[in-house]
């Protein structure tokens, strides 16, 4: 059996590389992908302690959290698609063009 601290580790690892992903980088849909790293290592962390706790609850938030993942990708897809056909830049510096 894997120890928890390893899972845990892991995980925030991962969500480690995705904020530094959506902090650092200027790109639209690397921002993108980034939060969905951000809520994987977030999966990862309960997964790993509901099979530890030996209760379901840890992969059923792990459901819950898929799922607004899912939903935060087609919604964000769709929106940088959008502004890319407006635009055609994917970079957060031009982003300022749509206060007014």
């Amino acid at each position: 059996m894997i120890p928890i601290e390893a899972v845990v580790g892991l995980g925030l690892l991962i969500f480690t590389v995705g904020l530094a992903g959506v902090l650092v980088r200027k790109n639209l849909v690397v921002m993108l992908m980034s939060l969905e790293l951000l809520l994987n290592g977030v999966n990862i962390i309960l997964a790993g302690l509901g099979r530890h706790l030996k209760s379901p609850r840890g992969s059923i938030f792990a459901l819950f959290v898929i799922i607004i993942a899912v939903s935060e990708a087609a919604v964000g897809f769709a929106l940088v698609l959008a502004y890319f056909r407006h635009k055609k830049s994917y970079d957060t510096d031009v982003l300022s063009d749509l206060k007014g």
